[in-house]
């Protein structure tokens, strides 16, 4: 039995340290740029390494890669809708294509692939909590270039790499819901002024105000917040 790599167990080490922390996406893709350039060397087979996960729109994306090999076979996939990195982290399972020339699961990337002089590869979803976040795959110029051993590691490799991507995604999450929480007290604010100016004006209670400010909102074709804003603009505005 091979013994595990030391560098195995220092990575995890540095993901346990990191995921407690709301890292950005950018600082997450150099990070995994790092983890993929290690990957590469714990897999002596792999010709390069990378990791899909979706990208701003949704779609899904290669946030790194070792080159432009695995880059191109990744975008094969991208465009095709189906290959094995895409397959693994739908249906959260590692696969593993022995041989681009007989692998018939997805024939037309499996022909590209080999085009490229890919022969194999090894694809591990990318876990976090409930959801499967993306993959990391390895690819290799040798058909079957990876054993069991390989499986357990790039799962390993996986799960942390799901930690990183995750933590990604929450700091996006609330980095949007910082930005509509802002948008929300500043409309609030916007509002209240502009209810207190009717107030004035008319000589009516708040209610009655919100329901001036509404219905000429409506009466102008305006977001209840525009009119408001408009509504300041025009008191601020020096008289002649």
């Amino acid at each position: 039995m091979e013994p595990e790599l030391p560098l195995a167990d220092e990575l995890a080490a540095v993901f346990a340290r990191l995921s407690g922390l709301l890292l950005t996406a950018e600082t997450v893709r150099s990070l995994l740029k790092l983890i993929i350039a290690a990957a590469r060397e714990v897999f002596p087979s792999a010709l390069g390494a990378g990791v899909t996960a979706a990208g701003d729109q949704g779609a899904p994306v290669t946030w790194a890669a070792t080159g432009e090999e695995v880059e191109r076979a990744d975008r094969l996939q991208y465009e095709l809708g189906a290959g094995p990195c895409l397959t693994a982290w739908q249906e959260r399972s590692v696969i593993d294509v022995g041989d681009m020339h007989d692998d018939d699961r997805w024939p037309e990337w499996a022909a590209s692939a080999a085009r490229l002089g890919l022969r194999s590869a090894l694809s591990a979803p990318m876990v976090a909590g409930c959801r499967s976040v993306g993959a990391v795959k390895v690819y290799s110029d040798r058909p079957h270039a990876f054993g069991e051993r390989d499986r357990t590691l790039l799962t390993m490799f996986a799960s942390q790499a799901a930690v990183l991507v995750a933590n990604a995604r929450s700091a996006e999450a609330a980095e949007r819901l910082s930005t509509e929480l802002r948008s929300a007290l500043r409309t609030r604010d916007i509002v209240s002024m502009a209810k207190g100016i009717v107030m004035a004006r008319d000589h009516v209670p708040e209610e009655t105000a919100f329901l001036v400010l509404a219905d000429e909102a409506a009466r102008a074709g305006k977001p209840l917040r525009d009119n408001a804003e408009a509504m300041l603009r025009a008191v601020a505005r020096p008289r002649r």
